[in-house]
Parts: C-alpha cells; sequence; structure tokens
C-alpha cells in the first residue's frame, strides 16, 4: 500500500497482487490508487519465475515507464528475472523516486543514513525496489478493475511449496506498532527477552524487536531483527535495550518519533541519538519501569 502513495504521484497505476486474492485485497489496492490490478496466482510454485514471465509479456504489451518493488525475497528475486527479460538494470534500496525527463532518478541512503546518494536510470521500463517505510499509507478512496493474468509454468524443473508454517505471534507486528522495544547484546542471552514482553503486554500496542548481535547468537528468531539487514520500523516511541547503537542497527529505526535508550555504558553511540538516555542497569530499570506503566493503567 505504501508503494501505491509514490506511484500514483507519478501517474496512473497498475498494481500487481500475488496469491489466491479476494475481494477484500482488492478493493484496498483500489482505494489506495490502484486504477488496475492485475491477478497473478501461482499456486503452490514458488512465484518467481512464472510471475516475472508473465508480468514480461505484460510489460511488452502495456509498456510502462517505472516498476516498483519491495525490498522482501519474492520481490527481489522477481526484479533481478523480470530485468534479465527485459534487458534492463535493477535500482534497490531507494528511500524516494522521481520521473525525471530521459528517466528516472532514485535518492538512497547511505553511511548509515548519513549521507544521500542520487542515481538515474535511462532505460525503460525502470525497475525500482523501494526500502521499507520509505512512504505513508494513503487511501484515496478509488476503486480498482481486476485483470486475471494467465501464469505459465516454465519448461524445466521447478520449485514448489510442499508445506507451510505460520508463525505464532502475539501482540502487533514489528513495522506497525506505536511502540517498538528492542533488546540487544547487553541482555546476555534469550531469557531477559520475556522482560521486554512483560513491558510490551503492559503498554499495549507495542512490539519487541531485537539488534543483529541478539539474532545472530541465536536468542530470538530473525524475524526480529531490526536495521539494515532487518527491518525498518517508524514507531511513536523507540525503546533500545541494550543495544549499543552500531550504524546498521541506526539504519532501521532512526525514524521513529521519539527514542529512548537504556543503557549502563554511558559512552554507548545510542545515547547520542536518544531523546531521552538513561544510563543503568537494565535488569533494574526495565521491571521497575513494567510495573509502574501497569500501575498508570489500572489508575
Amino acid at each position: 500500500m505504501r508503494y501505491l502513495k509514490e506511484a500514483r504521484d507519478l501517474g496512473d497505476v497498475t498494481a500487481v497482487y500475488m496469491g489466491s486474492g479476494g475481494d477484500e485485497a482488492f478493493a484496498a489496492l483500489g482505494a489506495h490508487g490502484a486504477s488496475s490490478v492485475l491477478h497473478a496466482d501461482p499456486g503452490n510454485r514458488l512465484p518467481a519465475a512464472p510471475v516475472a514471465a508473465a508480468l514480461g509479456t505484460r510489460v511488452g504489451e502495456q509498456a510502462p515507464d517505472l516498476i516498483l518493488l519491495g525490498q522482501a525475497y519474492n520481490d527481489r528475486d522477481i526484479a533481478g528475472r523480470l530485468a534479465a527479460r527485459l534487458g534492463v538494470g535493477v535500482l534497490s534500496n531507494a528511500a524516494d523516486v522521481r520521473l525525471v525527463e530521459g528517466g528516472v532518478e532514485t535518492d538512497h541512503e547511505i553511511f548509515g543514513g548519513a549521507r544521500v546518494a542520487t542515481a538515474t536510470m535511462s532505460t525503460r521500463p525502470a525497475i525500482v525496489l523501494i526500502r521499507p517505510k520509505s512512504f505513508p499509507a494513503e487511501p484515496t478512496g478509488g476503486v480498482a478493475t481486476v485483470v486475471p493474468v494467465e501464469i505459465v509454468v516454465p519448461d524445466g524443473p521447478a520449485a514448489s511449496v510442499l508445506e507451510r508454517h505460520a508463525e505464532a505471534a502475539s501482540g502487533p507486528k514489528l513495522q506497525d506498532a506505536t511502540v517498538v522495544i528492542a533488546g540487544g547484546r547487553g541482555l546476555g542471552g534469550s531469557e531477559p527477552f520475556s522482560m521486554l514482553d512483560d513491558l510490551a503486554a503492559a503498554i499495549g500496542n507495542a512490539a519487541v524487536g531485537a539488534s543483529r548481535a541478539a539474532v545472530d547468537a541465536g536468542w530470538v528468531p530473525y524475524a526480529y531483527q531490526i536495521g539494515q539487514t532487518g527491518k525498518t520500523v517508524k514507531p511513536e516511541v523507540y525503546l533500545a535495550v541494550g543495544i549499543s547503537g552500531a550504524l546498521q542497527h541506526v539504519v532501521g529505526m532512526k525514524g521513529a518519533k521519539r527514542i529512548v535508550a537504556i543503557n549502563k555504558d554511558a559512552e554507548a553511540p545510542i545515547l547520542r541519538l536518544a531523546d531521552l538516555g538513561v544510563v543503568g542497569d537494565l535488569f533494574q530499570i526495565v521491571p521497575a519501569l513494567t510495573e509502574e506503566v501497569r500501575k498508570r493503567s489500572t489508575s
């Protein structure tokens, strides 16, 4: 939905929906600016190859100026295959995109967001991968026409999905939470993350995340990871617990409206970024904070 906002600012928008689909999903795409929806359902096949083939045919017929995709695994896979079919390049991790005379111009944050580099592409269509949270999701109230897209299985070996496992989760998704509480190396193991779960439950619309160090150590799943190689979040409040503030982590959370950091090291880089820094023992501070939140919520 977020990419539709930027796309409709650039021109007429055709969205692509992969999967079984449904009226609710198609209506949401129309409400956010898509004039038409190409519905491609690859079934149990991995979507990249058949969807890229179908899109290649459509692009040849409709000659779009720009193709926008996200940064998810399927998006990147489709982008690479589609670029090879069309003989064009791919601009990835873009924070902004503009149609300019003779091509497309994109902005890319570098050096942990300290600088912005601009790239251009003169070939059409331009394929651009947009980094998460770059644009707000803003509905317009439109209605989209749904167009089924025939999926043709490419010749040769093909990969299929044999089983699906839904990851059990409670509370809001990390990217959608109003408050994000992230734990880092300073927690020292997986068990202390239960403290963060308790605090998130006491606050309400809060989710627990982690730094790459905590994920690499095996304390929490990769789905928790925030940063350049994880998720990008922009909550109202970001609470960093035991996180030093490495650049690759900061890239994923620096857009938060308010940053609070708890760290025993008064020289930790995260404290220079924080709106409020607390220097002390997180194992005393977090339980005390949780208890205070519970008191206030019941009073």
